[in-house]
């Protein structure tokens, strides 16, 4: 339950008598479960409903293991199962936006600084969009499968970051939207039933997904991995996905092992005799 502002989803018929609220069917479902009272805000010029909505979540069920997702700058998201969602346009996008705004710097008029806030905005919706048409896939594969989502926690990858990478890396590190496509794939992922685990990244780009030797030089590029124990070979933005999956299982386990009362009350227990 939360309060949620809508706005892509209705919109307001003015008239000379009163004004009428035109809503979709998902929001008019959506606002069947509304608590308390609603706010209609204008906001920059956009019309906000804020209305605190008491929402069901429906169990969980994920029984069919884990995705593994890896987040990445030249692959946005790579899955365990083999998909990739490519982020070549949003590179592309921001490069572009970046010398743009280099050239309104310089510049320094009141007409330079409103178009810097107008390529701000543009670069924000296109990522935003991506990330949701993202979330959304990701979402939708693992509801199908039954299984549930594994993700890392990128959380400090700024701070990471600022050394052992060269300017351009840190830059295009520092401005990726992780944290977003993260909270997307969450409340989606809750919204649908799909179980998400969050794991500590460390070494998963560096660890054999066949064997578990882990070693710096296995990874021999970007895109290649190529253990130096037992020579599997592949995708190196695939093979951290698999040990994500594989992470995500454990975390899994031990957070399920069930307790001791309960193994005495199933009659499992070689305590119940």
């Amino acid at each position: 339950m939360g309060r949620a502002a809508f706005s892509p989803y209705f919109h307001i018929e003015s008239s000379k008598e009163t004004p009428k609220l035109v809503l979709g069917e998902e929001l008019k479902q959506l606002l069947q479960t509304r608590q308390g009272e609603s706010d209609l805000c204008l906001v920059k010029g956009k019309w906000f409903l804020l209305a605190t909505c008491n929402v069901e979540e429906p169990p969980t069920d994920s029984q069919g293991g884990v995705i593994g997702v890896d987040m990445g700058i030249v692959e946005i998201a790579t899955t365990s199962e083999g998909k990739s969602y490519s982020g070549t346009k949003v590179k592309v996008l921001r490069k572009k936006l970046r010398e743009h705004r280099r050239r309104l710097q310089k510049c320094g008029t009141k007409s330079a600084k409103r178009r810097l806030k107008k390529a701000a905005k543009r670069q924000e919706r296109f990522v935003r969009d991506q990330n949701h048409c993202i979330s959304k896939q990701l979402v939708k594969d693992a509801k199908a499968s039954k299984k549930a989502l594994g993700l890392e926690d990128l959380k400090g990858i700024r701070a990471r970051t600022s050394t052992g990478f060269n300017k351009e890396m840190r830059w295009q590190m520092g401005g990726w939207a992780f944290a977003q496509l993260r909270d997307f794939v969450t409340y989606k992922a809750r919204k649908a039933g799909v179980e998400v685990v969050v794991i500590d990244p460390r070494n998963t780009s560096r660890t054999c997904s066949v064997c578990g030797h882990c070693e710096k030089a296995n990874r021999k590029s970007q895109k290649h991995f190529v253990c130096l124990a037992c020579g599997h070979s592949e995708n190196a933005d695939h093979n951290a996905s698999k040990n994500i999956a594989q992470k995500s299982e454990q975390k899994r386990a031990l957070v399920n092992v069930p307790i001791v009362s309960e193994l005495l009350i199933s009659g499992t227990s070689p305590l119940a005799c």
